[in-house]
């Protein structure tokens, strides 16, 4: 851990959130889903929603833990701009969930591991850069170790299961 992580409060409120999106996408990995979890917290005080991907269990291409959260987060607050919230993920959001995040005005994005093959916050692209009247601040790699870790795990175990 270098001296920044140590001494800065955010960063540390940042790691101790990620790993409440970590919890999320644990229970994910328990239900053989992509183990993607998220969580989105109001005005950095409390979690107002919690989610994880629900794709297969539900057969549904829009079970992503991003969009579960923020529409969780949208009937708890009673209302779609989630301007004071910061979104928690395990994985650097895709192209759809980061459409939504700046249409829900979302202030912050904290992610974990980055996705080069399909992120939209600077894997593949970065949406961000296509001129929306709304762009979130990104925190990316915030415990990335501990996130890539269960997507490796998931993966690997899949592979296991087709040859077989």
């Amino acid at each position: 851990m270098d001296e920044k992580m140590i001494t800065d409060p955010q960063a540390a409120t940042d790691a101790a959130f990620m790993t409440l999106a970590l919890e999320e996408a644990e229970k994910a990995l328990a239900k053989d889903e992509v183990p993607v979890g998220a969580i989105l917290v109001w005005e950095g005080k409390g979690v107002v929603a919690r989610a994880h991907n629900t794709r297969e269990s539900g057969k549904n291409a829009l079970g992503h833990a991003e969009l579960a959260a923020i529409d969780e987060a949208c009937k708890a607050l009673g209302g779609w701009r989630l301007h004071k919230a910061t979104l928690y993920v395990t994985l650097e959001p895709c192209l759809m969930c980061t459409g939504a995040i700046l249409s829900a005005r979302i202030k912050r994005v904290v992610y974990g591991a980055p996705d080069p093959k399909a992120g939209g916050l600077g894997g593949l692209c970065d949406l961000r850069e296509v001129g929306f009247t709304h762009t979130p601040e990104v925190v990316s790699g915030v415990e990335a170790e501990k996130c890539r870790a269960l997507l490796d795990e998931f993966f690997v175990k899949l592979r296991e299961r087709k040859r077989k």
